[in-house]
């Protein structure tokens, strides 16, 4: 062969091969823009369905086939948009108006993302640009007109902080992130005004979001930890430290705090422990410990006065009423009055004058009257057919028949006084109406009232409490 015929019979191959090639690149691209389209067609399908994550696996897929499709990012855009991913939705709007700048219904969009993120400037940019190519579009003009007015609300609400009009800042704030919903820092705001005004629970409310609205927030944790322990939600707070700890785990101020609550939780959870065990000595040193460890936080130190008034009761009576009356004075809570019945009793405090005792239980109240040595204890169970059932003398024999006997009269006459008009409103006003000595004047008579020590209030208990009207009370 003849070198010219090698060099012909070479390039010869070499354009075979090209060409070929060539034609296996055309049915390639074919193939692709028709799955582009598939996928598309059923990602709108998905989405008219309201099946959102099927249509966003649609959209990536198309995205994926062909990233210069404008109409592919706008369609995930909506997807992200509905599913609350507003900084997804708003790449993509981005990504749409790159590559095709004139596409006003995509920056139409993204103004009224751009509004609900609390851009109101960027989002003023995006609409002029609408408005000049289409003056009557209505949803763009809806919007435009919002933002002048929204940034001078804004102006005052922060202003009302600094000045510390909390409650017109909450009620400015209310109406402002209801149109800027994705607004962090307008939701940070209205925490400090929450917490100013004590209402922890919609500051925790708002805590919340924000540690959704903003990546890798663990400044926005770390707040959330402290508001639940300021409930003294130990174990809630100890939770979102946790998801600081996630996200950072050389975070100092999220360390320091976990060793602390941590800490806390454990001697609390121990102390209830010891509680469920009747171990009251092991619940009185847990709990102690928990003051130890905590000396501001008035909820958490509840915690602990609770756990000591409940155990002390069992040890030093005297004592368990220092510490139920200190958990009182922090929240008031219908057993605390009970324990104190029950401490008052244990330490045989009858010889200190008249006091009065009244402790709520579920399904019935107990009454304890005391004058000097003599004490007098009634139980009126709130009537209801079933406890007189359970209570009937037929069911029962010997000993037991007895004490039933006795639980059945008590009934009987608790529905005797809580059905009476006349003898509830005597039983209201510190009496037993049914103790003849007593209507005669005899002891407990000629004025005295064993509820002195008690201011009522009608309107139910905290809690639950006496259902057949309620009283509400203070001990003093």
């Amino acid at each position: 062969m003849t070198i010219f015929g090698y060099y012909y019979r070479t390039a010869y191959s070499v354009w075979i091969f090209f060409i070929s090639l060539d034609i296996h690149i055309w049915e390639v691209k074919c193939t692709s823009a028709a799955e582009v389209d598939r996928h598309l067609e059923m990602g709108v399908q998905m989405l008219a369905k309201g099946q959102l994550h099927d249509a966003l696996s649609h959209f990536h897929a198309a995205i994926d086939g062909d990233p210069s499709n404008y109409l592919s990012y706008y369609r995930r855009a909506t997807v992200y948009l509905a599913l609350g991913r507003s900084r997804t939705g708003l790449q993509d709007l981005d990504e749409v108006i790159k590559l095709k700048p004139d596409f006003t219904a995509a920056r139409a969009q993204r103004g009224g993302v751009l509004v609900k993120l609390g851009r109101l400037e960027e989002a003023h940019i995006d609409l002029e640009n609408v408005l000049r190519k289409e003056p009557a579009h209505e949803e763009a003009n809806r919007i435009y007109t919002m933002i002048e007015p929204l940034k001078r609300e804004i102006l005052e609400a922060y202003s009302s902080v600094r000045s510390r009009r909390y409650q017109h800042a909450i009620l400015l704030l209310k109406n402002i992130i209801e149109r800027c919903p994705w607004d962090a820092s307008l939701r940070e705001l209205r925490v400090e005004a929450y917490q100013a005004v004590g209402d922890v629970m919609n500051a925790i409310a708002d805590m919340r979001v924000t540690t959704k609205l903003i990546q890798d927030n663990t400044e926005g944790f770390l707040k959330l930890a402290n508001l639940y322990y300021a409930t003294g939600d130990v174990e809630q707070g100890l939770s979102e430290i946790r998801e600081c700890l996630k996200l950072d785990p050389d975070h100092k101020n999220c360390f320091q705090f976990y060793k602390k609550i941590k800490k806390v939780n454990k001697l609390n959870n121990d102390a209830q422990e010891y509680i469920n065990n009747k171990e009251y000595e092991e619940c009185v040193t847990s709990a102690k410990k928990v003051l130890k460890e905590e000396k501001e936080v008035e909820e958490v130190q509840f915690l602990a006065y609770d756990k000591l008034c409940q155990c002390q009761v069992h040890i030093q009576p005297s004592e368990a009423l220092t510490f139920c009356k200190k958990a009182l004075d922090i929240k008031e809570e219908a057993r605390l009055y009970c324990d104190m019945a029950e401490a008052h009793i244990a330490d045989e405090m009858f010889d200190e004058g008249q006091f009065g005792l009244i402790c709520f239980i579920p399904g019935y109240f107990l009454v304890i009257q005391t004058i000097k040595n003599y004490t007098k204890s009634i139980v009126y169970p709130i009537f209801n057919r079933s406890l007189a059932q359970k209570w009937h003398p037929d069911h029962y024999d010997g000993e037991e028949k007895k004490k039933a006997e006795k639980m059945f009269i008590d009934i009987a006459a608790a529905k005797e006084v809580l059905t009476d008009d006349e003898m509830r409103a005597k039983f209201d006003n510190g009496e037993d109406p049914l103790d003849p000595e007593q209507q005669q004047g005899g002891p407990g008579g000629h004025g005295f009232n064993p509820f002195q020590h008690f201011h009522f209030h009608h309107g139910g208990f905290p809690g639950g409490g006496f259902q057949g009207g309620g009283f509400k009370f203070h001990f003093n």
